[in-house]
């Protein structure tokens, strides 16, 4: 009897053993079997272009260099882009400045205000005189970013006339996302051309396959034209009508490579170009090289590589690029977060995934280096081709969400080899920690402006993404290698806010400018957004402290619990403490709409009333001027409506119908026809998807930005939440 019991609860236990083992197993796979089939949700979104269109030009890069290109596959009719958008070659390596002939100094742009009894520089772009002017100008538009060289095809008709793009046929042009290649087919007198192009991943180089008939009859050459920098604000990077500023020299030639040296003042670089199969390469004006392949065949191919040293060593040939490629865009495609958005039913949810796929594919290329991006990063100039420290948010911070936390630890090494230059100046203005400047090129000097220097919000970015650093990596190494980063900014955030005697709090005074820029610097007094991203800094500055087993700083402290609340009227927050027209003035509703990022962009602070701030976001969508926002904008809306339970909202701002939120084919957020492309819109789309979708640090709602309704099916997987 006790034999058959135990055999029969043998029986029993092995059943429910394998039965539980079962569902785990099916509970383990279940993920992998509805996992989201990525070559395909990709490759839905290659990008076609079948005619002359100057407002789509396609590029490949790396993030520290890329190659823009028109019809052609290369720069053949660059000047025919200048009017849309220009093709760029441009790295984060190639800057130029051109002479201080005038010897000015940086102290000439200082504008001193009396804070606290003390007098504080703060470099503007004074008219007190010509000379001031002319010095805010020389820092502003130097150092510029490089177009580095044109390379594009010379092609002659049977006239022996060169071709003009009129003369280009049935092109068909195609971008494959998941490779990082451009190809492109058209004719020339009803004969074919085949351009194959891409950009090594590791390097500053672009390589080409072309085919095509006119090779063996000598009608087809590829040309390098090497220009002068263009210090101007907005401008494809070249400057093609100062030839003698500037040296091309032929260093060395063999039967299949030629390296050349360019001099333009202090900047010197060089260039190499190797090919395969016979050509030969000639130099044919002061700043003009000539490759052109033999006569006996029908195809060839070369790369080119730009080098701030001597190159020494041999060029990865198109086979290797090509290999380079194929397999790191397939690992970026394959890693990291993604959400399909195929199986909803809202119309909206296609030109949702467009944008989504367009924008890693755009943020990669453009913006994943080792410096901040610029704002139309390295397709055309912008600013002087500067980048904006205050934008860094908007173009890295998506990067923990999708789980490319990599890409900003090398941004982050900007802020450590600029520390000293910002600690000096830091001084000079006699605050304690360090101060970050706003728009700056590599060597990290402030850009003399009227506004930008007295930004303020800029400042707890380090912290911000310093944190998603160590939130990707919890060690000590990150600990480390950050800890003094974000000390050294919480002390300056702590030494710049006010203490008020007759409130006892602790507030933000002129000068300065708040992220909606259109307030005065004189008379700006507490922001909303900035009081809360105050806090949000030093509190979390406080949370490194207690990792690292240190004590809290008692002056932060201070600071960050006795904050002033944000000022409210009538159950809205003000656009700044000091302005009850915020919402009567039509001139305080343009410009950013940056209450809302209070919540938003960040989590919920305790001096926060989500009923005004609902109140707010409504107040909002009814009488802003949306004509004057800009991309970031939208994305930035709809993270306040996500956290406010208002999916509808945010879908609505996300894919708000007006100019500054248009995503063109090529995947970039237009603004105006002076800056075409912005990047910060594509970046903070990519924030504000992935809140939409993961959510936030308490948040138990699954897809928190989508309605409920049963049309919004969407799947995603490796997403971090939000803070």
């Amino acid at each position: 009897m006790n034999i058959l019991k135990e055999k029969s609860l043998y029986i029993i236990s092995t059943f429910f053993i394998v039965l539980i083992f079962l569902i785990l197993v099916s509970c383990h796979s279940q993920p992998e079997t509805q996992s989201i089939d990525r070559y395909a949700l990709v490759n839905r979104h290659n990008i076609s272009v079948e005619k002359f269109d100057p407002m789509t030009p396609l590029s490949v890069g790396n993030g520290n260099f890329a190659f823009t290109t028109d019809i052609t596959g290369l720069q053949t009719f660059f000047k025919d882009y200048e009017k849309g958008i220009p093709l760029g070659t441009m790295s984060n390596r190639g800057w130029h400045s051109v002479p201080n002939s005038k010897d000015f100094e940086r102290y000439e742009t200082y504008l001193y205000w009396d804070v606290d009894g003390r007098e504080v520089p703060y470099e503007d772009q004074l008219r007190t005189s010509p000379g001031a002017m002319e010095a805010a100008n020389y820092f502003r538009s130097n150092p510029h970013r490089l177009h580095l060289g044109i390379i594009r095809l010379k092609i002659t008709k049977s006239d022996g006339e060169e071709i003009v793009i009129d003369d280009v046929q049935n092109p068909n042009q195609k971008l494959d996302l998941w490779k990082g290649e451009i190809e492109s087919e058209f004719e020339i007198e009803g004969e074919p051309v085949k351009v194959q192009v891409f950009v090594h991943q590791e390097k500053d180089l672009v390589s080409a396959r072309i085919e095509s008939p006119l090779i063996k009859s000598q009608q087809l050459s590829v040309e390098w034209l090497f220009p002068y920098g263009a210090p101007v604000h907005t401008h494809p990077g070249y400057d093609s009508s100062s030839p003698e500023k500037h040296s091309s020299n032929l260093v060395k030639s063999t039967d299949s490579s030629a390296f050349i040296r360019r001099e333009l003042d202090s900047t010197t670089y060089y260039t190499g170009i190797t090919w395969t199969g016979s050509a030969g390469l000639e130099k044919t004006g002061e700043h003009e090289f000539l490759l052109t392949p033999n006569a006996n065949q029908q195809s060839f191919d070369f790369s080119c590589l730009f080098s701030s040293s001597t190159i020494d060593s041999e060029l990865p040939d198109f086979k290797a690029t090509k290999e380079n490629n194929l397999k790191q865009w397939e690992e970026f495609w394959t890693t990291g977060g993604a959400i399909d958005f195929s199986e909803c039913t809202d119309p909206r949810a296609k030109e949702l995934e467009r944008r989504t796929v367009l924008s890693q594919y755009l943020t990669k290329i453009n913006g994943s280096g080792n410096l901040p991006p610029q704002e139309t990063g390295l397709t055309f100039n912008s600013w002087f081709g500067k980048f904006h420290l205050e934008m860094i948010w908007w173009h890295s911070a998506h990067y923990y969400n999708w789980q490319r936390s990599g890409y900003v630890e090398n941004q982050l090494s900007y802020y450590s080899d600029i520390y000293e230059q910002a600690k000096e100046f830091t001084r000079l203005q006699g605050y304690e920690g360090v101060r970050w400047p706003k728009m700056t090129g590599p060597e990290g000097f402030n850009s003399p402006s009227f506004i930008g220097s007295y930004l303020i919000w800029q400042q707890p970015h380090l912290i911000y993404l310093a944190e998603q650093q160590y939130l990707a990596n919890p060690t000590d190494e990150v600990l480390g290698k950050y800890a003094d980063l974000v000390f050294e900014t919480a002390d300056f955030m702590a030494d710049f806010a006010v203490y008020d005697d007759s409130s006892d709090t602790y507030q933000l005074k002129p000068p300065l400018i708040p992220a909606q820029e259109h307030w005065n610097r004189e008379t700006t007094e507490n922001p909303p957004f900035e009081l809360a991203y105050w806090h949000w800094g030093l509190t979390t500055a406080q949370k490194w402290k207690k990792r690292l087993n240190q004590n809290f700083d008692e002056e932060w402290e201070k600071v960050r619990t006795n904050l002033i609340t944000p000022v409210s009227a009538e159950n809205v927050y003000l656009g700044i403490g000091n302005a009850p027209d915020s919402y009567t003035n039509p001139e305080n509703m343009r410009d950013h709409p940056m209450v809302l990022g209070t919540y938003g962009m960040l989590p919920l602070w305790n001096k926060v009333d989500t009923a005004i701030m609902h109140n707010t976001l409504k107040m909002v969508m009814k009488r802003w001027s949306w004509e004057h926002t800009w991309g970031w904008d939208y994305p930035m809306v709809a993270m306040c409506a996500t956290r406010l339970n208002e999916p509808e909202i945010a879908l609505n701002a996300l894919l708000m119908n007006v100019q500054k939120n248009t995503y063109l084919k090529n995947g970039h957020n237009y603004q105006d026809d002076r800056l075409k492309i912005y990047l910060p819109g594509n970046g903070g789309f990519l924030k504000a998807i992935a809140l939409m979708c993961a959510g936030w640090d308490g948040c138990d709602t699954q897809n928190p930005g989508f309605p409920k309704n049963g049309k919004w099916n969407v799947k995603w997987e490796n997403l971090n939440s939000d803070f």
